[in-house]
């Protein structure tokens, strides 16, 4: 049964690392939309001359391991693989705690929306299923798809769905089908965001730092709105509390900053929900 299971997630590996692989030569490769790679990791990590190469580098592998899981049934590609997701997860768990602002980029520009707990899970759950498919028969992806059975197609099924349901793209993509446009471009009420930041954690987390509960300043700066409360640190010095709302998604990300008087970022908590915020606005 549990082979069964491992050689049916064959031909689900290959879907995604064609999706990937294509969806990223195409946002490497489209000047619609200037300064997109600076928004998408991995690419982000590094300095603009070497962001296209990095997104079509990760392309060709992903393509190469996709010829090698359908072409044939050699162990190589399969913990090649498993290999290749675990690197991404230890990526996006770096991207989410060093830039919490940037997407993961794993479908191109539909992946903006910032790294979160989905994102990492899908790439964990993948490098599961890859690793599963190291003790299936050695037999090649297209084998697999040309005579699928339906319990192969049912395991299959599942882990697609379960895949889809880590995927916060799916939300962006449907948003864009509704807008005609992406999320930097979309208008959106201040009150929409204020509201959605009210009923997050990272407010209620932080509200007993606020002075106020009225925003003192806010601005928009693409696809994020922020939002400045006269607050204290922890050692009860007067500082600006900064909170910064992704505006796209049903469960849009919020991160937190504290900037004191000074201009001095003020650390408050974990890396992962703060954000690098100038004091100047």
């Amino acid at each position: 049964m549990l082979t069964m299971i491992a050689t049916a997630q064959i031909p689900v590996l290959g879907a995604l690392l064609i999706a990937g692989a294509l969806a990223k030569v195409r946002t490497a490769m489209n000047d619609s939309e200037p300064g997109a790679l600076s928004r998408l990791g991995p690419a982000v990590l590094m300095a603009g001359r070497w962001q296209v190469p990095a997104m079509l580098g990760c392309a060709a592998v992903e393509l190469a391991l996709l010829v090698g899981l359908t072409a044939t049934g050699h162990p190589f590609f399969r913990w090649g693989t498993a290999a290749f997701f675990a690197v991404s997860t230890y990526v996006l768990w770096e991207l989410r705690r060093r830039r919490p602002d940037v997407g993961c980029g794993c479908f191109g520009e539909v992946s903006a929306i910032p790294v979160g707990l989905r994102s990492l899970g899908r790439t964990m759950v993948l490098t599961a299923m890859a690793l599963g498919t190291v003790w299936a028969p050695p037999v090649p992806g297209w084998s697999i798809v040309a005579g699928i059975t339906w319990s192969q197609a049912l395991a299959a099924a599942g882990a697609l769905l379960v895949l889809i349901a880590l995927s916060p793209e799916i939300e962006e993509a449907a948003a864009r089908l509704r807008h005609r446009a992406p999320c930097e471009q979309r208008p959106l009420d201040p009150a929409t965001a204020l509201s959605r930041l009210r009923s997050s954690s990272a407010w209620r987390s932080h509200e007993r730092l606020l002075s106020s509960t009225e925003p003192v300043d806010s601005w928009r700066e693409l696809c994020w709105r922020f939002f400045v409360y006269p607050g204290r640190s922890h050692a009860g010095d007067p500082a600006d509390v900064v909170f910064a709302i992704y505006l796209s998604g049903r469960h849009p990300a919020v991160r937190v900053a504290m900037v004191g008087y000074d201009g001095r970022p003020i650390e408050i908590g974990s890396l992962p929900e703060s954000i690098g915020v100038s004091a100047s606005r």
